[in-house]
C-alpha cells in the first residue's frame, strides 16, 4: 500500500490539474486501516500535498485538508514538529479556514508531546500566529487555537513561553481588536487558570484576571453579562474558588444582586449572578452559600414568582440544583411559607404555560423530590412527601394529566417525577392508591419516542430496585414489572404485532 501511495504522490506532481489524483489518494488512505496507517505513510514526503494548498480551487484545497488531516493524525507529534513545522506555520495564514483549523489541530497535539513541544516553544513565529488565530473573523478558528493553546499550561516551560515572553505582549494587542476578541482571550485564561494553583498564579500575574474582575462592574451590560458567565467557569475548580473569594468576589456578586432592584437594565445579567452562586452552593455548601449570602437565596424566590420567563427559568434551575442535594432541601425547607409559595409556583408553570418553562419546572420539581435509598430516613421522607402534596390535591392525576400531553418532552418531565417518588414508600404508596396507575406504568403503547420509552423502563427500574415495592404493590404487580424490565425498554409483545391478522 505505501507503493500506491509514492505512486499517487509522483502522479500529483507531474499533472497540472491533480483533482483526479487526489480524489484517487483520499479513496486509498481511507481503505487502509487506521491501526496500518502509520507504516504505509512513514518515510513518504507530503510537501506536494502542502504545496498544492496554495491555489484558489476550493475543491483542491479541501481534498488536500481531507489527505493531510487522515496522514498527519497516523505521524507522531515528534515526527510532525520535526518534518513539517513550516508548512504547519503557512497554514496559519492561509485564506482558508479549514487549512488553519488543520494547522491549529496538529500544533495542539505537538505541544501535548513533551520532546515535541520543544521545537514549537523554541519556535516565537508559530506560537504568536496561533495567538493571532484568536483574533480570526471565524469562530471555529478561534476555538481551535484556544484549544491548543490551552494544552501549554500543562508543562512549566509552556507557561513560561506564554506568560514570561514577550508573547504576552501579542496576546495582550489581540485583546485590543474588539469586545469580542478579548473575551475569547479572558476564555483562555480561565481554561488555563482552571488547569492547577500554578497555572492560576501564572495568569494573576499577567494581571488578565484582575482585568476580569474588573469588569464585572463595567458601564456595559452586556460585557458585565459575559464577565459572570467567565468568573463562574473560573469557580469550577477549588483554587479558583479559593482566589475569588481571597479578592473579595463572591461579597461584589452578592451586593450586585442587593443592587440589582434599582438597575433597570438588571435583567440583562441578573440571571448570571444567580447562576453563580447556584453553582457555588453545590460545589461547597448550598447551606453555607445561602446563610452568608442571603441575598442569593432571597433572590431566586423573587425570580420564581416573577413574570418575566427569563427570571423564571433562572430561579427553576437553581432550584433544582439546591434541592438536589440533602442539605440544599433542608436549607429550603427552613425558609417555611417563602418555600411553599414558590413550590405552588412551579406546581402552576408546570401544569400551563409556555412549554419550555413547563419542562424546567417539571425538571426541579423531580430534582427536589429524589432521595437516594441511602438518603432516605423518617424526616427526609416526610419532607419530600410533604412537597409532593403541595403540588396539587391530587398531584399523582395532576402529574400524569402532563404525561398524556401530546409533548415528548412533557410526557418524559412527567416520567422523571414519578420516577423521583418511585423509591421512596410513600411514593409508591400514593401510586398503588390511584386507580389503574399501575396499567399506567405497565402500558407500553404510550409513549412512542426512545426518550419516552427510556424514561418509562428507568421508572419500572426504580420500582423493581426498590426493597420496599414488592410489599407495598403487592406480588402480582411486581412480578409484572420484573418482566417489563427483562424485556427491556424497546420490547413489542406478539399480541400486539399480529393482533390486525384476520381483520378482513
Amino acid at each position: 500500500m505505501a507503493a500506491t501511495i509514492e505512486s499517487l504522490l509522483e502522479e500529483i506532481s507531474d499533472v497540472e490539474d491533480p483533482i483526479e489524483e487526489l480524489q484517487s489518494l483520499k479513496t486509498a488512505l481511507i481503505a487502509i486501516p487506521v491501526s496500518a496507517l502509520r507504516d504505509s505513510v512513514s518515510g513518504q514526503r507530503f510537501n506536494v500535498i502542502f504545496s498544492l494548498l496554495n491555489s484558489d480551487n476550493r475543491e483542491q484545497v479541501e481534498l488536500c485538508v481531507d489527505i493531510l488531516e487522515r496522514i498527519l493524525l497516523a505521524l507522531s507529534p515528534l515526527t510532525l514538529s520535526q518534518n513539517y513545522r513550516v508548512e504547519l506555520r503557512g497554514g496559519l495564514t492561509h485564506p482558508n479556514e479549514t487549512v488553519k483549523i488543520l494547522a491549529l489541530s496538529q500544533i495542539g497535539r505537538i505541544v501535548e508531546h513533551p520532546d515535541a513541544a520543544t521545537e514549537v516553544l523554541n519556535n516565537h513565529d508559530i506560537l504568536g500566529a496561533v495567538i493571532n488565530c484568536i483574533g480570526e473573523e471565524k469562530m471555529a478558528v478561534a476555538k481551535q487555537a484556544i484549544q491548543s493553546l490551552s494544552k501549554l499550561s500543562h508543562s512549566k516551560p509552556g507557561l513560561d513561553k506564554l506568560f514570561q515572553s514577550d508573547l504576552l505582549k501579542v496576546m495582550k494587542d489581540v485583546m485590543t481588536k474588539s469586545d469580542i476578541i478579548r473575551y475569547r482571550i479572558y476564555e483562555l485564561v480561565v481554561e488555563i487558570s482552571s488547569v492547577s494553583p500554578i497555572s492560576l498564579g501564572y495568569c494573576a500575574n499577567s494581571s488578565f484576571i484582575s482585568q476580569l474582575l474588573g469588569e464585572l462592574t463595567g458601564d456595559d451590560v452586556l460585557v458585565r453579562a459575559t464577565a459572570i458567565e467567565m468568573v463562574t467557569t473560573l469557580a469550577n475548580s477549588q483554587h479558583g474558588r479559593q482566589y475569588l473569594a481571597q479578592q473579595g468576589i463572591m461579597d461584589k456578586i452578592s451586593n450586585m444582586i442587593r443592587g440589582a432592584d434599582t438597575d433597570p437594565l438588571s435583567s440583562l445579567y441578573l440571571p448570571g449572578l444567580v447562576k453563580f452562586f447556584g453553582n457555588l452552593a453545590i460545589m461547597d455548601s448550598p447551606q453555607q452559600v445561602c446563610e452568608t449570602y442571603p441575598a442569593f437565596q432571597n433572590k431566586v424566590f423573587e425570580m420564581a414568582l416573577d413574570p418575566d420567563p427569563a427570571m423564571i427559568g433562572v430561579a427553576l434551575d437553581t432550584l433544582g440544583l439546591l434541592g438536589s442535594t440533602v442539605e440544599g432541601k433542608q436549607v429550603l425547607q427552613k425558609t417555611g411559607q417563602k418555600f411553599k409559595s414558590v413550590l405552588l409556583r412551579m406546581s402552576q408553570l408546570a401544569s400551563s404555560g409556555a412549554t419550555e418553562l413547563r419542562v424546567r419546572s417539571l425538571d426541579a420539581i423531580s430534582q427536589l423530590l429524589t432521595l437516594q435509598p441511602e438518603q432516605q430516613n423518617e424526616d427526609l421522607l416526610a419532607l419530600t412527601e410533604s412537597w409532593f402534596k403541595l403540588l396539587s390535591n391530587q398531584p399523582i392525576d395532576m402529574i400524569r394529566n402532563i404525561s398524556t400531553q401530546p409533548f415528548p418532552e412533557l410526557h418524559c418531565g412527567a416520567l422523571r417525577i414519578f420516577t423521583a417518588i418511585a423509591s421512596q414508600p410513600w411514593g409508591q404508596r400514593s401510586m398503588i392508591s390511584s386507580p389503574s396507575f399501575m396499567e399506567f406504568v405497565l402500558d407500553r403503547s404510550a409513549g412512542k419516542t426512545k426518550e419516552a420509552k427510556d424514561a418509562k423502563f428507568e421508572l419500572v427500574g426504580a420500582l423493581v430496585c426498590s426493597s420496599t415495592a414488592a410489599e407495598i404493590l403487592g406480588s402480582q404487580h411486581y412480578i409484572r414489572l420484573k418482566t417489563y424490565l427483562r424485556e427491556g425498554p424497546y420490547y413489542i409483545s406478539a399480541v400486539a404485532s399480529v393482533s390486525t391478522e384476520g381483520a378482513e
